[in-house]
Parts: structure tokens; C-alpha cells; sequence
């Protein structure tokens, strides 16, 4: 019903309280229309600014890797205990439950396997999938200074500027070649490129040497790959060094589901992301949980 005459000393409009508009949390996103940083603040922690995304989105081109033979199995016990959990559409649909309340972000590039050559990808989901989904993000293959480098740039920007009508973001994955060098001038060139042409995130392998200086001119947030399987203390010193250096946090798979106990490193990991813990503690937290489980 309208406002009846005489109410007005009912109302609290808070006259000498000026509005005010809260700064969205995550490195070079500020700009981004509101369905696009909510997303974002659901892969990202909004107190730390982190993430510990879990990715198990191998098989599209490796098939069944060590560790995800079963993902119902060997999976879906661990998936609590993430930030965000990166995958195939095919493993979403078949194994994980639509109860899960985790935030996903889907592999959307692909075409080829281990057996060809791997920058040979294309778009392989299109966006109504992703909206059928109810993904928070798109993930996309780069492969700078590949055969087929241009494609898979192309790929990417394709999959920015249709995210971008339904507010869904897009994460570059910076894949490196067998005979590229793995060095801070390499993911400086990878990295910068992919945020230039409009990446609202991106994945990237550490490097011991300017790491920091690869994170501080990229102009969007960086999350650090994994890689393959190193022992446990190698790992989370990796983490460590990477989100100190600037990184908004780590993508691991196999660090994590090849690891003797997936849910203690998964744990550890995630005190290094987002409690800023050492090292050497986190393993020792992550000795207490094993020996406990």
C-alpha cells in the first residue's frame, strides 16, 4: 500500500550516513559488472583474496592419470575440503552430485591428446553449456610460442567476449612446451598477453627466479600451477613461495590426489594459501592429519 500521510517519522533514511561503494577485493577486476565478481568471490576467498582450486581436469587429454582412475572413489572425498574444483563437463555431469555447493570452474578447450601435438585445441563447450552449468568459470588453453599459438589465443578471446555477456569469467591457462624455456621472461610474455586480450584470471606455472615480477605485471590475478608430483615439503614451499611473491593463490591436482593422504595435503595447502603458514609447519599439520586419518 502507498505511505499514508503523516508517517514520515516512521522512516529512517539515514540523512547524515553517505552511501558507500565497497571495492571488489580481487586484483584488476573492480571494473567487471556485478554476475561476473560474484562468481569471482565465489572462487575466490574474499577474506584472504586466495584460492585453492583443485584440478582434476586431466583426462581431456591424458585420460585416466594416476590418481583419478575413480574419481567418485578417489575424488569426491576431497572436494570439501577445496576452494573450487576444475573440470570436464563429462566428469560433472556423470560423478559429481548437483548438491555440491562448490564452485566450478570447466575446462572448455580441447580437441587433442597426448598422442598429437596438444596446442592443436579449439573450443570444445560452447557458452549455453556453461550457463547450463552454472559454471563460475571457463578455462582456456594458451600455448604461447607453439604451432598453434594464435589459435588457442583466438580460443581465448572468443571464450572473453561471450563470457562477458552472461557475466560468466574466463581463466587462461598458460601451457608450456617440452622445448620452451620455463623461465620468468617466458610467463611474463604468457602471461601479460593473455591478460591483455582480456582474461579475467589466469594459471601459470612458479619459477625460483622473478617469480614476483611476473606476478606484479600482470594486471589480473595469478594462480599457480601445480605441476607434476613433488615430494609433500617441495610442494607446499612451492605454494608458499608463489603466494608470497603475489600469486592469489594455487590450482594443484596431482600434488594433491597423488599425495599419500590427498585430504591432509589438501589441508596444508590451504593453511599456506590462506593463513600465510610456513612450510615446515604446514607439513607437520599435514603429518598430524595423515597419521590421524
Amino acid at each position: 500500500m502507498p505511505d499514508m500521510d503523516g508517517m514520515k517519522e516512521a522512516k529512517q533514511y539515514h540523512t547524515d550516513i553517505p552511501q558507500t561503494t565497497e571495492r571488489f577485493f580481487l586484483k584488476g577486476s573492480n571494473s567487471l559488472d556485478w554476475g561476473m565478481k560474484n562468481r569471482l568471490a565465489r572462487i575466490f576467498n574474499p577474506q584472504s583474496g586466495r584460492t585453492v582450486m583443485l584440478a582434476i581436469d586431466h583426462g581431456y587429454f591424458q585420460g585416466p592419470t594416476t590418481g583419478l582412475e575413480r574419481i567418485d572413489v578417489n575424488i569426491l572425498p576431497i572436494v570439501p575440503y577445496a576452494d573450487t574444483l576444475m573440470l570436464t563437463r563429462g566428469i560433472l555431469r556423470s560423478i559429481v552430485p548437483p548438491t555440491t555447493q562448490k564452485p566450478i570452474v570447466l575446462r572448455v578447450s580441447g580437441g587433442t591428446s597426448i598422442l598429437k601435438e596438444l596446442s592443436n585445441e579449439e573450443i570444445a563447450v560452447d557458452i549455453e553449456e556453461s550457463i547450463r552449468l552454472n559454471v563460475c568459470a571457463m578455462a582456456v588453453q594458451v600455448f604461447i610460442g607453439a604451432e598453434f599459438e594464435r589459435q588457442s589465443i583466438i580460443n581465448m578471446t572468443k571464450m572473453v567476449d561471450i563470457g562477458s555477456r552472461y557475466g560468466i569469467p574466463t581463466l587462461a591457462v598458460t601451457a608450456v612446451g617440452k622445448d620452451m624455456a620455463r623461465d620468468a621472461r617466458y610467463f611474463r610474455l604468457a602471461t601479460r598477453i593473455c591478460a591483455e586480450l582480456g582474461a579475467h584470471y589466469i594459471k601459470t606455472y612458479y619459477v625460483e627466479k622473478d617469480f614476483e615480477t611476473v606476478c606484479a605485471c600482470c594486471p589480473v590475478p595469478i594462480v599457480m600451477a601445480g605441476g607434476t608430483k613433488i615430494p609433500e615439503l617441495d610442494a607446499l614451499t612451492m605454494a608458499y613461495n608463489a603466494v608470497q611473491q603475489g600469486a592469489s593463490g594455487v590450482d594443484m591436482g596431482r600434488n594433491i590426489f597423488q599425495a599419500d593422504s590427498p585430504i591432509a595435503m589438501l589441508q596444508a595447502v590451504r593453511a599456506v594459501v590462506h593463513d600465510n603458514e610456513k612450510p615446515q609447519k604446514a607439513l607437520d599439520l599435514y603429518h598430524t592429519l595423515k597419521n590421524q586419518s
